[in-house]
């Protein structure tokens, strides 16, 4: 994948590669190979792409997409019939599919919402607040019948799939049953325009979730096929994981299940009046699907917290520069680097139901004065036990539909925390910091730093949380952001001072069976009541107490590093990563890897021997059904039987997704949230 070509829509891809004869299909993966090295040139909306010395292939883009077949043109003798025009869309980043159905217009003009990708499977859906714009009204002959009906009269039935929804879903998952069929390694330029044309008919079906999650295992094969560095196999597993999920649940699925798994394309925006707004914290933002920018989170008096992004296509450079960008809401000319520390005053405010606010023409925004994390109303933030944290957080990664009764403050009434959730010092009932919202998933900790411990990845601090060894990580390893440099600074208050050094920080959950999460945040080591953006800040020697660093000048280019320390892993840990390898196997080397003969006995019986006899039945299960391969009547082997592996594949992947939920709810001493039945 090249990030020089503009994105590509999925359907042009899909059309492009369809058009092409059964001998250039053959010849497409060597043909995007030799498009990647060829020099690249813009010049307005088209981009040229050097074929070779003679010819010259050319992307128009207006508004920086290619969204019709017509607009590749290549100058070869076989155009339009050629292999390069498919190449160059197939090696080009595929861009965001447009809106055909949208349910219900959006009040302001907004950027797309990338911020964190298409949800996860697990995320739960938002619930629209009961002021926003119902998607269809009764006629008023209806409304009167439905109020004249007597009491006991039967409910309508549920909304469920349309035929063209079920067949979308059918595609999408023959599309990645075929993926996983031939791993990363196989999937090449064909079975990825097979997948992006099922997720296209999905959009088109009105399934945006299920589309958006077949583009992003698309973007992820294709940087597990090109070594990008930022790939992680986690992310394809978890892509691919998503779009067998949501393709097995969709036709069977009812009611606010199915409107769950559906996904909507854009975020309704609704009144939300004055808004006193208390900056909280920046970071930066860089997706896989080449989007980059920053968000700015905020705190209102209540808790509640909301986000001002500033996100558009780009890559590091546009994360690290877009901090020093004024924010898009109303006349203010603050920064978001500036917003991150100091107050807004919002008049004519419109949200959308994850907390983000709308810049409308009838938005007015001023400047306030902020507050400092130790001051009311961000210090009620960190009054939040951890335990209380990490099951809101692990609760807003659960299913439809019961996490909506979590999102909506069904436990609000027997919590007796003032401020976070149930009755305020007025009896009133306050909602939830995260009601509904993005940001379940933060964690406002303070803690002790102890010392660093090395991992695959690189080095984590480690952190004394309530009696709790956290593992701090970096949020992002691109150079061109701070977060691994100022870690490595932050690293010296242990080993300067020894243990003792206490910080407040904001951080992001990482599910893991050990307590680990992200930095985003920390107040400074010098100054309590300031802060320091991780990921758009770099922090500098003088920035640390006088004690480690006397008579030494410069930056965190110069930090030595700290001790490293081991902790101790707790003795019989549960093997459940025999499973999770097996999973993420068969998605980088597919089926066949794992039909190869090897230990799986001794592993399934291991997995017996430590309680694990689900995870014992699914390994075993997977290996059978990668393994079988039935005959013809003269001994030819016939073709696999594709969907019997995915469905044990699948069973696997949610497995081990699930055991790591309750590991880390243990990890971090919190009750495990209720699950519904898969």
């Amino acid at each position: 994948m090249s990030p020089l070509l503009p994105p590509v829509d999925p359907s042009v891809t899909a059309q492009l590669v369809a058009a092409l004869t059964p001998r250039l299909r053959k010849r497409l993966d060597a043909g995007v190979a030799k498009l990647a090295g060829r020099p690249v040139a813009r010049d307005g909306d088209i981009v040229r792409l050097a074929v070779d010395d003679d010819t010259d292939l050319e992307l128009h883009a207006p508004g920086g997409v290619v969204t019709t077949a017509e607009a590749i043109r290549c100058g070869c003798l076989l155009a339009p019939n050629c292999l390069h025009r498919a190449a160059a869309a197939s090696a080009a980043p595929v861009a965001e599919m447009p809106d055909p159905v949208a349910e219900m217009p959006d009040p302001v003009a907004e950027i797309p919402d990338p911020v964190a990708g298409e949800p996860s499977l697990t995320e739960a859906p938002r619930t629209v607040p009961p002021t926003s714009v119902p998607a269809t009204t009764l006629p008023a002959t209806a409304a009167s019948a439905a109020d004249d009906a007597p009491a006991g009269a039967a409910d309508p039935a549920p909304e469920s799939a349309t035929p063209a929804q079920r067949t979308a879903a059918a595609a999408l998952h023959d599309a990645a049953a075929a993926v996983l069929e031939a791993g990363a390694d196989g999937a090449g330029a064909v079975l990825q325009a097979e997948l992006l044309r099922a997720a296209h008919t999905a959009r088109l079906a009105g399934l945006p979730r299920a589309a958006g999650r077949a583009v992003a295992a698309v973007t992820a094969l294709r940087a597990a096929r090109d070594a990008d560095p930022a790939h992680r196999l986690g992310d394809l597993t978890t892509a691919l994981r998503d779009v067998l999920l949501l393709a097995h649940r969709l036709p069977e699925a009812t009611g606010p299940e199915l409107a769950g798994l559906r996904g909507r394309v854009r975020q309704p925006y609704t009144p939300d009046g004055s808004l006193r707004l208390y900056g909280l914290f920046a970071e930066p933002v860089l997706t896989s699907t080449g989007y980059a920018g920053t968000v700015t989170w905020t705190a209102d008096a209540a808790g509640r917290l909301y986000t001002v992004p500033d996100v558009a296509p780009g890559g590091a450079e546009r994360a690290a520069g877009s901090a020093d960008r004024a924010v898009r809401i109303g006349d203010t000319s603050l920064t978001h680097r500036e917003l991150s520390r100091a107050g807004l005053a919002v008049s004519g405010a419109t949200v959308s139901p994850t907390g983000r606010l709308g810049a409308g023409a009838g938005v007015r925004a001023v400047r306030a004065p902020g507050v400092s994390w130790h001051a009311e109303p961000l210090d009620r933030l960190w009054t939040v036990p951890v335990a209380e944290q990490i099951a809101r957080a692990l609760a807003g990664d659960l299913d439809v539909p019961k996490a909506k009764d979590t999102d909506s403050g069904g436990d609000a009434d027997t919590a007796g925390e003032a401020g976070q959730a149930g009755e305020a010092g007025d009896g009133t009932n306050q909602p939830t910091a995260q009601d509904g919202r993005d940001g379940r998933d933060l964690l406002f900790l303070d803690v002790t730093l102890i010392g660093t411990v090395r991992e695959a990845a690189g080095e984590c601090l480690l952190a004394d949380c309530d009696g709790l060894t956290v593992r701090l990580a970096a949020a992002h390893d691109d150079p061109a952001l701070p977060d691994r440099e100022n870690l490595r600074l932050l690293a010296l208050l242990a080993h300067g001072r020894g243990p003792g050094t206490r910080l407040r920080v904001v951080a992001r959950l990482t599910p893991a069976p050990l307590p680990r999460a992200v930095l985003l945040a920390a107040s400074r080591p010098t100054d309590p009541d300031a802060h320091v953006d991780l990921g758009l800040d770099r922090l500098r020697r003088a920035d640390l107490p006088a004690e480690p660093t006397a008579g030494t000048s410069g930056d965190a280019g110069d930090a030595r590093p700290a001790p490293t320390v081991q902790p101790a892993t707790a003795p019989g840990e549960a093997p459940v990563h025999l499973l999770r390898r097996r999973v993420h196997q068969a998605a980088s080397g597919g089926r066949r890897v794992l039909a190869f003969p090897g230990s799986k006995e001794s592993e399934a019986a291991r997995l017996r021997r430590y309680g694990l006899g689900t995870a014992g039945e699914l390994l075993t299960a997977l290996h059978a059904s990668a393994a079988e391969r039935a005959r013809a009547p003269f001994g030819r082997l016939l073709p696999a039987d594709t969907g019997r592996f995915a469905a044990a594949w699948l069973g696997a992947a949610v497995y081990t997704e699930e055991v790591d939920r309750a590991l880390c709810a243990a990890a971090w001493g919190a009750s495990s949230p209720g699950l519904d039945s898969r």
